[in-house]
């Protein structure tokens, strides 16, 4: 049976990407799948370094959560044309954990201009350790919310849409 991990990644109290990342997880719960969440906001983290990072408790445990996912969902906040930097040290402090996994992203951003600033990222996932990335991701700007809710019903279709993609993707590739 496959194992899922939904992983928001915004330091932001008000994050409109963690907010896609809950409904995500509350409609793969509901569907009955085994799933996590993890806010890495609330994991003190440490900065990349290439050595002592890697040994450090929030960092051994952020691996072993994605280690023991087969699909996971990136929440991802968009700042300045790119996922937050706060995701891609997730990466480098992770490493070999994402090899084969099916990844999905949920991003929130302040303008539609930067609606492929997750290519690099994908990419790197890809590339690096063989990710399947789901090709559908959601992109929602500050419209699409109404303080903590999702208002735009288009939004909230796709976010359930690419949760159960996730789940259809990874069942395919693991049967």
């Amino acid at each position: 049976m496959a194992k899922y991990l939904v992983i928001s990644t915004s330091s932001n109290p008000d994050s409109k990407s963690r907010r896609m990342g809950r409904m995500a997880f509350a409609h793969l719960q509901k569907r009955k799948i085994d799933c996590a969440w993890i806010d890495i906001s609330k994991m003190n983290l440490p900065l990349c370094d290439g050595g002592k990072c890697y040994g450090m408790p929030s960092s051994k445990k952020l691996s072993a959560a994605i280690e023991a996912a087969d699909g996971i969902l990136v929440a991802a906040p968009v700042y300045n044309y790119d996922v937050a930097a706060a995701a891609k040290n997730m990466i480098e402090l992770t490493g070999s954990a994402w090899q084969d996994k099916v990844v999905g992203f949920l991003c929130a951003a302040g303008g539609t201009a930067s609606y492929m600033s997750v290519m690099a990222y994908a990419n790197s996932l890809m590339l690096d350790f063989r990710c399947v990335i789901i090709p559908r991701f959601v992109f929602a700007t500050a419209d699409a919310f109404d303080g903590d809710n999702i208002a735009d019903k288009k939004v909230t279709a796709r976010v359930e849409q690419v949760a159960n993609d996730l789940v259809r993707f990874t069942e395919a590739l693991r049967s």
